[in-house]
């Protein structure tokens, strides 16, 4: 698993490297584009949706259900996401949209979802299998969604921000040592951690944390997102911080380019919930684009998880009580 996390940079140079143009929909055609995708794999959704929504002229979205929307049809461009391939909820969603007509592109290493694009002669990325987890392998699925969208017209320059991020990446391949790591992940131990950032690349960062501080350290993490929490969750600060600071630690995320007002609320939280917590970490996003800033903040913050899970002793890689689920649920 770090060898697949530090090899992030390298993941994301091969997989714009191996990307050719696929047969898709023309982009006058398109009214919208519906990603589908469940745990590991859905985050690269939620990156190119998150970055696209900025220059698309149509809605980008994400589902994680097994449900189909009822928009979905000829006029929508789908992206049928499963490392394996196999995943129950998106196998079942792409089937919908097959029968609705819908223009679809499926990304996987293999499984169902590869012989089902294979029946029904549409476009297949296969992921390397190489990767121990599908976690680990959100370059290899990002960089491909990034590319189909910019073919489609829907995200002009999405090329130059993999290079941009692949660069910014390869100088932070030593990190997994150093201060920032160490001293984050010892702060983190044994609490509950509150991942706060703002909305929009902020959600991705916070949800990215918290699920693999769930997945690799077997660990519970909570997230919110400003201005929200600011209109309710802040109110629960009141009246138990003899409990709170035994028990809960507080995480903020910072980016670029965020609204002058929320800078001034992530200051005026900290400030307010410094007693209230056990401790408090800091991380600021860098680069020069959007797309670098996030993966900035990706890569220490699975940096930091796994370094959480080798000094607690844990096994990152697998997830017994996911295997446990899906035992049951065949049954």
């Amino acid at each position: 698993m770090l060898n697949a996390t530090l090899d992030l940079p390298d993941q994301m140079e091969v997989a714009k490297k191996n990307y050719t143009p696929l047969k898709l929909i023309d982009h006058d055609n398109i009214e919208n584009v519906t990603i589908f995708g469940m745990g590991g794999s859905s985050i690269a959704g939620d990156i190119a949706s998150s970055l696209a929504n900025e220059f698309s002229s149509v809605p980008v979205s994400v589902v994680k259900s097994y449900e189909m929307p009822a928009y979905v049809g000829p006029s929508s461009l789908v992206i049928a996401i499963s490392f394996s391939g196999n995943t129950e909820e998106t196998i079942t969603s792409s089937e919908e949209c097959f029968e609705a007509g819908a223009s679809m592109v499926v990304i996987s290493s293999g499984g169902e979802l590869q012989k089902l694009a294979t029946d029904w002669q549409i476009e297949h990325i296969k992921l390397p299998k190489s990767i121990p987890q599908p976690r680990a392998a959100i370059g290899a699925m990002t960089v491909p969604i990034l590319l189909i969208l910019e073919q489609v017209g829907l995200m002009p320059g999405a090329s130059l921000w993999i290079d941009s991020t692949v660069k910014h990446l390869k100088k932070l391949k030593g990190s997994y040592d150093s201060k920032l790591i160490v001293d984050s992940s010892k702060a983190l131990l044994n609490s509950i951690p509150l991942i706060y950032s703002s909305a929009g690349l902020g959600q991705i960062a916070v949800d990215r944390l918290k699920k693999q501080i769930n997945e690799n350290v077997k660990a519970p993490a909570f997230v919110n997102v400003y201005p929200e929490l600011c209109h309710n969750e802040l109110a629960g600060w009141g009246v138990m911080g003899d409990i709170t600071r035994q028990v809960l630690s507080l995480v903020q995320i910072k980016f670029d380019n965020v609204h002058p007002q929320l800078e001034r609320r992530m200051k005026w939280v900290k400030n307010i919930l410094n007693e209230q917590v056990k401790e408090i970490v800091e991380l600021k996003a860098l680069g020069d684009c959007d797309l670098c800033q996030l993966f900035d903040i990706i890569y220490k913050s699975d940096l930091i998880s796994l370094k959480m899970a080798e000094l607690i002793g844990i096994d990152p890689g697998p997830i017994p009580v996911l295997n446990e689920l899906k035992d049951y649920l065949k049954n």
